[in-house]
């Protein structure tokens, strides 16, 4: 990977997340500089070497427009942000569904349409966005998650295909549970090996928002390790 990103700016939203910081290390590591917009005065966590622009609000769109508008050209953009909500429909508010497409939907739509204009200046690139394995194996108790990240799975074919031939390739993964410290805490009696671990997911990733890539778009790639 390191002759292909080397130098190379891709941008990472949710960088400074559990999955976001194994992200930006594997992208680093392949020689590529990341770009953290972060919603935040300060990352969430210390990411070294990455830079990192904050008080980016994914969900406003003038906002996630002129983030992308004061990059230098970019080679790849990667979607970590999201939001999660378990919850039975019958509790379910339409406050918590507006808040579901907010922040997996929408943060997903505007920093694809600004990622695709910057590509296009670019001659081409990658597009890797983060749905969710209930996107296949939809669980009860879920609907408003799992309507959302159906919804960014489907933007992501869509997307794939229309942009296919400028040479931007777009895909998505859908992981399962991931094994972060926050999940840990939340699930303590769950078998963890089971779980993807974020370093693994990151070389799925990288590899995905990579010129080593050249034919795979479109695709929803099944990172669900054991579980």
């Amino acid at each position: 990977m390191t002759s292909t990103l080397e130098q190379k700016n891709v941008v990472i939203t949710g960088g400074d997340g559990a999955l976001g910081i194994a992200v930006v290390a594997a992208f680093q590591a392949a020689g590529a500089t990341c770009h953290l917009p972060v919603f935040g005065p300060t990352p969430t966590a210390p990411v070294p070497g990455a830079v990192v622009t904050p008080s980016v609000n994914l969900t406003d769109e003038v906002a996630v427009e002129a983030y992308y508008a004061s990059l230098p050209p970019i080679a790849a953009s990667v979607h970590l942000a999201g939001g999660f909500v378990a919850k039975p429909i019958a509790e379910t508010s339409k406050a918590d569904l507006e808040k579901q497409v907010s922040l997996n939907l929408m943060t997903t739509f505007l920093c694809c349409r600004e990622a695709v204009k910057a590509l296009r200046k670019s001659g081409g690139g990658r597009i890797v966005n983060v749905a969710a394995r209930v996107v296949e194996q939809p669980p009860g108790g879920m609907s408003a998650y799992v309507a959302t990240k159906s919804a960014v799975a489907g933007l992501t074919r869509s997307l794939a295909a229309e942009v296919l031939k400028e040479k931007i390739l777009v895909n998505a993964v859908l992981p399962s549970i991931i094994d972060t410290p926050a999940n840990r805490a939340s699930m303590p009696k769950a078998d963890y090996d089971r779980w993807p671990k974020p370093e693994e997911l990151a070389r799925t990733i990288v590899w995905l928002a990579s010129p080593e890539n050249t034919l795979t778009s479109g695709a929803l790639v099944p990172v669900y390790g054991l579980g």
